[in-house]
């Protein structure tokens, strides 16, 4: 049976696939599940280096943690990486319930989970990425997408409830990054994110223009989705349906050096009330998050739900967690008892779902490609 079953053509603003999936370029390990392994290890882990957080965004997903300052060991954590690298983890982003570069050693981590044959992504506020930390850290990054949530110094201290100069420090530290990608010839892809609010639309366009002059790669333009736990409410009816129209306007910004990404495959489905699929295959299957206390789970919508925590990586190996009995317990109630309607709406793992619902549900006719 072919797996590449329902893919979507990429935009030219889209080369990353942000508004699809990139599971189709993992045959061997979508084959793995497709026998029947109960012991698929993850390609991507998010890792939360600590739960400290300097900022208290209006739309924070993880507010019900209580940004508690909590950071990972460094030595323990570069041994689990090299464990990960061993079992076939492919990637890891620190991000997670606090900002990851609040943690004294990310550098270090960052150069270390490189040697272990893993590639690295970043999301974080940006404020605290000095010159000093991307001279020591830029070189070993795949990607760094940086969240400012507004276009102006007003509206992004509103939003991020930080002050004001905040904001300038950012577009100050992402120039600084740009260059010294440049001088050094880093890969590194430098991306931002705006989560699109009431407070912050009329201000995308210029958040794209500011981005697209410290030289950034890409601006993402993305609809906020309520987290069942998050104790913010106040965004979970936004009326989303003339956003659509920003496209064009935001479209034109696009140059052969930048471009937005304007996630209208994410903003369109949440229009849609139907379950394109009646399961969810990816957990925990292919993916998992650490948390700054060391939890391992299968699934960032259910931290802190037992359900879904695995066990611990200061009292065990990676692999111990990973084969063992609270993962397989979830492997079973994922698989039979999980009411995919109390999951979060566009999940992160949402379009790799719809691809995994196709392989198993291939539609008739399949062999008329």
């Amino acid at each position: 049976m072919g797996i590449q079953i329902n893919e979507k053509t990429e935009t030219v603003s889209d080369k990353h696939k942000i508004d699809g999936h990139k599971l189709n370029y993992h045959v061997d390990r979508v084959n793995e599940w497709l026998s029947g392994s109960r012991t698929v290890y993850p390609i991507y882990i998010e890792i939360a280096p600590t739960g400290a957080c300097n900022h208290r965004c209006t739309f924070c997903a993880v507010d019900y943690i209580g940004y508690k300052v909590v950071h990972l060991d460094t030595d323990l954590l570069k041994n689990r990486l090299t464990e990960m690298g061993r079992l076939g983890v492919r990637s890891i982003m620190y991000a997670g319930e606090g900002e990851p570069l609040l943690h004294k050693d990310l550098p270090d981590i960052i150069q270390h989970t490189k040697k272990s044959g893993i590639d690295i992504a970043i999301t974080t506020n940006a404020v605290p990425m000095t010159k000093k930390w991307s001279e020591a850290a830029l070189d070993a990054v795949t990607w760094i997408k940086t969240s400012i949530n507004a276009g102006t110094a007003e509206s992004y201290a509103q939003v991020h409830q930080t002050k004001a100069d905040d904001f300038n420090k950012v577009l100050s530290n992402l120039e600084t990054a740009a260059n010294l990608k440049a001088k050094r010839g880093d890969t590194c892809t430098l991306g931002a994110q705006m989560v699109l609010l009431p407070e912050n639309e009329h201000e995308a366009v210029t958040l794209g223009q500011r981005m697209r002059d410290v030289g950034m790669d890409y601006l993402v333009i993305k609809p906020y989705s309520q987290h069942k736990k998050s104790i913010t409410r106040k965004y979970e009816n936004i009326d989303y349906s003339k956003s659509i129209q920003l496209k064009d306007d935001l479209a034109a910004l696009n140059t052969d050096n930048f471009s937005v990404v304007f996630r209208d495959n994410t903003l369109t489905k949440l229009f849609d009330d139907s379950h394109y699929y009646q399961k969810c295959y990816s957990t925990p299957n292919f993916w998992a998050y650490v948390m700054a206390d060391g939890a391992v789970y299968g699934c960032s919508a259910y931290l802190l739900d037992d359900r879904f925590n695995y066990g611990n990586i200061t009292e065990n190996t990676f692999q111990e967690i990973w084969e063992g009995e609270k993962r397989m317990a979830n492997l079973e109630y994922v698989e039979n008892e999980l009411n995919i309607s109390e999951c979060r709406k566009n999940c992160r793992m949402d379009e790799v779902n719809r691809y995994l619902w196709d392989i198993k549900h291939p539609p008739a006719h399949v062999n008329f490609i």
